[in-house]
């Protein structure tokens, strides 16, 4: 396989600048080609660029403002490849990564795969609470941090691969954002494509953000679901519930404490977030980041739950278009 890494990038020199610096580091011997797709940045990373050229395989393409997605498949389409692997900008690669890459897909070969992600020592430590509240068991069931224990796995777009000849077929990602990556893969399955997790796959996802950015995003992720399944149906969960049941019952069960002096309910939240402290604690080895978790954990249900039912009550309850409803979600190509 040819491999050809896409990566869409919007005013952030910085954090390319520590990507290729991963990938001169790479251990795999196989020719490959990088695609820079600069979408419409006031601070362009053309001269950083340039520092690589002598060490990587790489081009560069400027385009107007349209969004990661378009970005990604006008990045596939100026492509050699025959496998594209797409990364965030906010990543850093482990030196072994697309080794193992084309180990399995050599033994095991599907159309699309994606992989986990997890945080370097380098790393802040909200960070690092923000890493371990996207990869939990307790809060996303794992399935980011390397489970495929539920259901198929969907590949996420900050690391992922897909062929040129699914790409060709499904016409790579739509104009949703978030909410793509699985709106792609839903579309792959449908066209007889496979996916799979590629465990050892990781990368290193800096996610520079702070808490307002960190709601931001996942309250629209939230937003993204119900749009989501009522376009697939067929693949809509009720775990994909459990954020707003969470936040609901949260400060239900605070109402029950204080006009009823009922302590039951209170209780087992209290041995949630105390089972998740731990957890991350003994993750982190770090009381700081346990906490931190904790506050991280809260906003992320707070953020999906509350944009999942804003959605849900606009798109499946009272049938309204998506790109009118939610315009924030699109772009427009």
């Amino acid at each position: 396989m040819h491999f050809s890494i896409i990566i869409p990038v919007y005013n952030r020199p910085d954090e390319v600048d520590e990507l290729l610096e991963s990938l001169v580091h790479q251990n795999y011997n196989q020719p490959y080609e990088i695609i820079i797709v600069e979408d419409g940045s006031n601070v362009k990373c053309d001269s950083i660029v340039e520092k690589f050229k002598a060490q990587l395989t790489i081009r560069y393409f400027f385009k107007p403002n349209s969004g990661p997605g378009n970005s990604r498949n006008f990045g596939m389409q100026q492509a050699n490849g025959d496998y594209f692997i797409i990364f965030d900008s906010d990543c850093i690669i482990p030196k072994y990564y697309l080794s193992i890459v084309n180990s399995v897909l050599n033994e095991n070969y599907t159309d699309c795969y994606g992989g986990p992600d997890k945080a370097l020592d380098s790393f802040s430590d909200i960070q690092k609470a923000i890493n371990f509240v996207m990869t939990s068991f307790f809060t996303t069931g794992g399935i980011r941090g390397g489970s495929e224990k539920i259901g198929k796995f969907q590949p996420r777009s900050f690391n992922m691969g897909i062929s040129k000849r699914a790409f060709e077929a499904s016409n790579g990602f739509g104009n949703i954002h978030p909410g793509e990556d699985p709106d792609l893969s839903i579309r792959l399955w449908k066209l007889g494509f496979q996916t799979q997790l590629i465990p050892n796959a990781f990368v290193y996802h800096k996610r520079r953000i702070d808490w307002s950015k960190f709601l931001t995003q996942v309250n629209k992720f939230g937003k993204a679901r119900p749009i989501l399944n009522s376009w697939y149906p067929e693949y809509a969960k009720l775990t994909f519930f459990f954020p707003t049941i969470f936040i609901l019952g949260c400060i239900g069960s605070i109402v029950v404490l204080i006009f009823f002096t009922f302590y039951l309910p209170i209780l087992v939240f209290l041995v949630y977030f105390i089972s998740l402290f731990i957890s991350s604690w003994w993750s982190n080895k770090s009381l700081k980041i346990a906490s931190l978790s904790l506050i991280a954990t809260f906003i992320q249900f707070y953020g999906y739950g509350i944009g999942f039912l804003k959605s849900f009550i606009l798109v499946q309850i009272l049938r309204r278009k998506p790109e009118s409803a939610l315009p924030e979600l699109f772009f427009k190509k």
